[in-house]
């Protein structure tokens, strides 16, 4: 277990710095459509990221403070390994035990009270990363 695996969308961050402190380990650019609720946008750009564990909280609280909320307050990243995961709102973060249902649904709340779109937080809590 080396390191937390997820994404991050460029385009939802006012500060790219924190990339900085990220493994990007692949890119890939969409077209931005309705379903993707940021119609100021024409495009994502989703960094897959790795992040090494003595690095996760910090990682997280400084996504925490750098998303755009100049639109809105519907973004959010997140990221995994096999015990944990963190889903980072503006100003927020949840580190979730993955075995807990519980935590899941205060993060999956917290995300709707945004009203960020329920599709978006369905997070994946069966996938086991190869960490």
């Amino acid at each position: 277990m080396a390191h937390f695996t997820g994404s991050i969308i460029e385009e939802s961050l006012v500060d790219t710095s924190v990339l900085e402190k990220v493994k990007i380990v692949s890119t890939r650019v969409e077209a931005v459509t309705d379903r993707h609720k940021t119609p100021w946008l024409e495009k994502w750009t989703i960094d897959e990221v790795h992040i090494p564990i003595t690095q996760a909280k910090t990682v997280a609280a400084e996504l925490s403070h750098s998303f755009d909320v100049s639109h809105s307050n519907t973004w959010y990243a997140d990221f995994k390994n096999k015990l944990y995961h963190y889903v980072i709102f503006p100003g927020r973060v949840f580190c979730i035990d993955r075995s807990n249902e519980e935590q899941y649904n205060s993060a999956q709340q917290y995300g709707a009270s945004l009203r960020i779109p329920s599709y978006m937080l369905d997070f994946d809590k069966r996938e086991e990363e190869e960490n």
